[in-house]
């Protein structure tokens, strides 16, 4: 007879699961001889706590499309790690959750520490995932355990992709799986099997004659270009038309933002330009793009027009269409699909240069291809020294990692990124601490590439334990912290009235060092480039404590005025 954690393990590598993020306890522990003698085929990546194991198991499902597997105690997974599956469920990111209600041999019932069963004296781990996983289980015996693992890998899997959990009860770990189980098992490729629909030519072939016949079209870009790599189809078709693309946060560097048909993200901590091609466009088409209120700057009514200018979106879940604005015409489909359909019907380039032209007068008015550079105390840089010099370095082999904060408001509002599918941000939460563990995953994904993560003091400290990780896994990643001794975007906020905002100062080489990386301290503008550059060079986990005036503000980065 074969264990259930034997046949769980196997039912992974069957669906082509190769990667599993852990700090194991109690019934995971339970879990790992069976995923050693699959080392082979799925690889194990051993994280200092829970919180870094969750990013990079989401970040790892999101650049690849496939699930990773994110595992743990019951209590803490279902907790510190919540936060990357919180992640993945706002943003759609494939991600398998293992874990176990910590119930001890069956004394679930008797109110012994750290139960997860929901009976009384403990606490429920299915109550704690189902609201933010697209499928939750408990597994109570070996069978259910198995199958219910083949239908999180499912769940995870079809679109809208996302996180899916399955809680085992922890006796059942180690038990044997009946020769003859009930209900019977079988093979979970056929539970898998997935053929996506296709649109509807008759509403694609609509959505050409609009965009042929609008003065201004506009296409807003959103997390299902990303999600469904179509960014150079959309670049390809835009250009060839002469049509604008602004993008959601999530979706910001999926075409090249140096494009004549770019203008930039949209919201208030986006691009002024873009958010006023959208205001001028006739016709608005959003792609993959949920147009949720915090990249409309709150639903401005002068921003988004219902009855006055067409709007059409595209989304994978017909659910998503006519979710924050009304529309005039729906199409269901995966964006690459529809983009694909309406390269084929080809699109007039009789107004292009009309087109580009009236894009280009209002990026140029609204300071596009600027960025302000603002003074900083002697013996620090402002956060605009940061961006500039980030801009300069990057090259078409560069990926970008951003944290929450300060740091990353003026990242998104004053970069420009060159290449497609450069940056990797917390779209779906903005959770402060994403960016270490993100850019870990990055690199484990894409070797091949210099990844680079710019985030604050405040947030990477929380997380600063993904060095050892990385010394760990031998992962070459340069860690760009803006180092203004608080939580800056708060400070700012607060004006006078400052208060829990400012951190004793933090020396981030000693600590890097501490931990087995290496670091480098900055503290003029001009030495910032040739900082990130030299980390590169160095090898290893690299640290670069880049010290920011803590007065170096964000408020610069914001487009409030009115449209």
């Amino acid at each position: 007879m074969v264990k259930t954690n034997e046949m769980v393990v196997r039912t992974l590598v069957e669906a082509g699961v190769t990667h599993a993020f852990t700090l194991p306890g109690l019934g995971i522990t339970w879990t790992l001889p069976a995923f050693h003698d699959s080392r082979d085929d799925l690889e194990v990546i051993l994280t200092r706590n829970e919180w870094i194991a969750s990013i990079m198991a989401q970040v790892y499902g999101r650049l690849t499309g496939r699930p990773a597997v994110l595992m743990g105690q019951g209590p803490w997974i279902t907790t510190i790690g919540a936060i990357g599956i919180l992640e993945a469920h706002f943003s759609g990111s494939p991600l398998v959750v293992l874990t176990e209600t910590s119930d001890y041999d069956g004394y679930g019932q008797m109110g012994v520490y750290q139960t997860m069963t929901g009976d009384y004296g403990g606490a429920d781990a299915m109550a704690s995932l189902r609201p933010i996983t697209k499928y939750c289980t408990y597994a109570t015996t070996p069978s259910e355990a198995i199958y219910g693992t083949q239908m999180a890998i499912k769940h995870a899997s079809l679109p809208r992709t996302g996180p899916a959990a399955v809680v085992m009860k922890t006796p059942i770990i180690r038990a044997e799986v009946p020769d003859s189980p009930k209900p019977g098992l079988y093979p979970g490729a056929g539970y898998q099997s997935y053929t996506p629909a296709r649109p509807d030519p008759v509403a694609v072939n609509r959505l050409a004659k609009l965009m042929d016949e609008a003065r201004a079209p506009v296409i807003v870009a959103g997390n299902g270009v990303l999600a469904s790599g179509a960014g150079a189809a959309l670049q390809a078709l835009a250009e060839s038309a002469g049509i604008g693309v602004v993008t959601s946060y999530n979706a910001k560097g999926v075409i090249a933002e140096t494009s004549d048909v770019a203008a930039g993200m949209l919201g208030t901590w986006g691009q002024a330009a873009a958010n006023r091609a959208l205001a001028a466009a006739d016709l608005v088409v959003m792609l993959g793009a949920s147009m949720g209120p915090d990249y409309t700057r709150f639903r401005d009514p002068d921003l988004i027009r219902p009855g006055e200018q067409t709007l059409v979106q595209v989304d994978v879940d017909p659910r998503n269409a006519g979710w924050v604005y009304p529309v005039d015409l729906a199409i269901t489909g995966d964006v690459m699909d529809v983009l694909g359909m309406l390269a084929d019907h080809g699109l007039s380039g009789a107004d292009k240069d009309a087109r580009l032209g009236a894009l280009r007068d209002i990026k140029t008015k609204n300071g596009y291809f600027e960025l302000p550079d603002l003074p900083a105390a002697q013996g620090s840089v402002h956060h605009s020294d940061v961006t500039r010099a980030i801009q300069e370095f990057l090259a078409s082999q560069d990926m970008l990692v951003l944290d929450a904060g300060a740091n990353r408001i003026w990242a998104t509002f004053g970069l420009r990124m060159p290449y497609p599918g450069q940056l990797l941000v917390p779209g779906g939460t903005g959770v402060m601490g994403w960016g270490g563990p993100a850019a870990a995953a990055a690199k484990m994904v894409h070797p091949e590439r210099r990844i680079t993560c710019l985030s604050g003091d405040g947030g990477f400290l929380m997380t600063i334990q993904v060095i050892p990780t990385c010394v760990q896994q031998n992962l070459d990643v340069v860690f760009v912290v803006s180092n203004n001794s608080g939580l800056g975007m708060v400070r700012d906020n607060l004006g006078e009235k400052r208060i829990a905002v400012d951190f004793s100062d933090v020396d981030f080489v000693t600590v890097a060092e501490g931990l087995g990386g290496k670091g480098l301290r900055v503290y003029h503008k001009s030495d910032i480039r040739a900082a990130i550059q030299e980390g590169h060079r160095m090898g290893g986990p690299v640290v670069i404590d880049v010290k920011v005036d803590p007065e170096a503000s964000h408020h610069e980065a914001v487009d409030s005025a009115p449209l």
